[in-house]
């Protein structure tokens, strides 16, 4: 884990094998919310997708490099002492030494984020 203590799994769902939901939940403590920002705390973007990337890492048991974004899309702003509980959705498919990622990311109803990547094998 990158940032230690930022966020807790709490659980996992195999849908199949290239589908998987996680649900987790954000330390409202931690202090990267104290720089983002002071008095008004939101998930920052590039934690979200650090935890995107960590999440698949565990699931595919190897190490990742982030190689291409196609998509981004931040929908919603995730306030972790109102919103500490997220919904992340994974959709997973392999090919060769790379693995694409389709996410949707979202708290209650609200969608917060919608992200598609290519990620490198790199163990």
């Amino acid at each position: 884990m990158l940032i230690s203590n930022l966020y807790t799994v709490k659980s996992t769902d195999k849908i199949d094998d290239n589908t998987i939901k996680f649900k987790i939940e954000l330390n409202p403590t931690h202090e990267i919310f104290e720089g983002h920002f002071p008095n008004n705390p939101i998930m920052p973007g590039v934690c979200m997708i650090q935890i995107i990337k960590e999440l698949t890492e565990d699931f595919e048991s190897k190490q990742l490099f982030l190689s291409k974004v196609s998509n981004v899309k931040f929908m919603a702003i995730i306030n972790p002492f109102i919103n500490p509980i997220l919904d992340i959705d994974l959709s997973i498919s392999r090919e060769n030494d790379e693995i694409k990622v389709k996410n949707v990311s979202f708290f209650e109803t609200t969608i917060a984020l919608k992200f598609s990547a290519v990620f490198k094998i790199l163990a």
